[in-house]
């Protein structure tokens, strides 16, 4: 079944956590009688990012606006009946404040630790510094030995129900009247140095009056259809679920290992996160093999060696998911493509996609709307320090 215009207002690449969030908060900016679809190459969303991420928020970041960004998420989530208008239909969000625990080894690791919580702290997220034997106090089971201080993140941070959040995103748009199409789009119809709309897998091409890069991993390739130059590309990050016989005594905050290796929580038993264990290099959008040797030979011994009951556990689960990484910086990008006005960019998370995307769906929805970002200034995050190769760095990334 094709789509039941030939035109649109708005037509967003990528139905996943961004897309949704794009297309949800566009009802609200332009109104009733909008045309508004979005066109997603994979509806089951089998190997999209959203399906394999950890679902998590965090205030401990770096760089200013990405703090904004997760305040401005915590709060939607907590109230998101009210959000979505009201309607007691509309179930609330679990969350569970489990926290992040950034773990420093090295005077630079805590000098880092340190630089960070001052941006954090004067953006008002409760994160404590804590020196070993402090840490040590708190969580008995970890090995503190080794390290020179610790972040603990409060209670803002932590799990959230994320794939609820999408699927009302997606009932109430589609009851607002915005159109999903199973397709893929292949390539974009120029003119003027304007899209004026979107070629599809079908062989049609729908008209457009803006069109919203939400494709992950591929965001790269729709911006390259209007001969821009996007650095986001898929890197793997492969997920373990495990159980351990062990009770550690107390919840695990979501602790991030000086390995990179990061575990935390998950109901009664935990769920572990890496990267590849020597180059983290770029990977084809459908390359989801696991590492065979990754959780044997580098993550578990890491693991077990920071929480000794980790040395006897049972994995239950795992799987392989794509950060939409961008190599410039490490943060995302939202806003028009130079030399292409009604082409937004919406791309970059590098792995914080899920819990930006209240966030990132309302300033797509103010710039096409309005012309500007008019609740959070996401004006730094734009496409033009690309073209300069000039970064707007966001240090804390696992």
């Amino acid at each position: 079944m094709g789509p039941r215009h030939g035109a649109y207002d708005v037509v967003i690449i990528g139905g996943a956590a961004i897309g949704a969030a794009c297309a949800w908060f566009l009802t609200g900016e332009l109104g009733a009688g909008a045309r508004i679809l979005v066109v997603e190459r994979d509806p089951s969303f089998a190997h999209a990012s959203t399906s394999h991420t950890n679902s998590c928020m965090r205030q401990q970041f770096s760089n200013p606006v990405n703090i904004r960004i997760s305040q401005f998420a915590r709060g939607y989530v907590r109230d998101f009946r009210a959000a979505m208008g009201g309607d007691p239909e509309v179930p609330g969000i679990a969350f569970d404040p489990l926290g992040y625990l950034y773990l420093a080894a090295t005077e630079a690791g805590a000098a880092a630790l340190r630089a960070n919580n001052a941006v954090q702290r004067a953006e008002g997220a409760a994160a404590e510094l804590l020196e070993p034997a402090a840490l040590a106090a708190r969580l008995p089971f970890l090995r503190t030995d080794d390290l020179r201080l610790a972040s603990l993140g409060g209670p803002d941070e932590g799990y959230f129900d994320g794939a609820t959040m999408i699927a009302w995103w997606r009932r109430m748009a589609r009851a607002r009247g915005v159109e999903t199409l199973a397709a893929e789009a292949v390539g974009l119809a120029l003119a003027g140095g304007r899209a004026t709309g979107v070629r599809l897998s079908t062989g049609q091409t729908v008209a457009a009056g803006w069109v919203v890069n939400a494709a992950g991993p591929r965001a790269a390739r729709v911006a390259a259809w209007a001969g821009f130059a996007l650095p986001v590309e898929p890197r793997k990050r492969t997920t373990w679920v495990f159980t351990t016989p062990e009770p550690l005594g107390a919840k695990l905050p979501l602790t991030v290992d000086p390995s990179g290796v990061h575990v935390r929580q998950d109901g009664a038993g935990y769920m572990a996160g890496s990267g590849p264990a020597g180059a983290d290099a770029a990977v084809e959008p459908d390359d989801f093999t696991e590492d065979p040797d990754l959780w044997q030979d580098h993550v578990w011994p890491i693991l077990a060696a920071r929480i000794s009951a980790f040395a006897r556990l049972r994995v239950t689960a795992s799987w392989v998911g794509h950060y939409a990484w961008n190599r410039l910086d490490r943060n995302a990008v939202i806003g028009a493509v130079p030399g292409c006005p009604n082409l937004i960019l919406a791309n970059g998370f590098s792995g914080h996609g899920l819990q930006q995307a209240p966030a990132m769906g309302r300033g797509v929805a103010e710039l096409i709307a309005r012309g500007r970002f008019r609740s959070l200034d996401l004006s730094e995050l734009g496409p033009a320090r690309l073209l300069t190769g000039t970064p707007f760095a966001e240090r804390n990334v696992i």
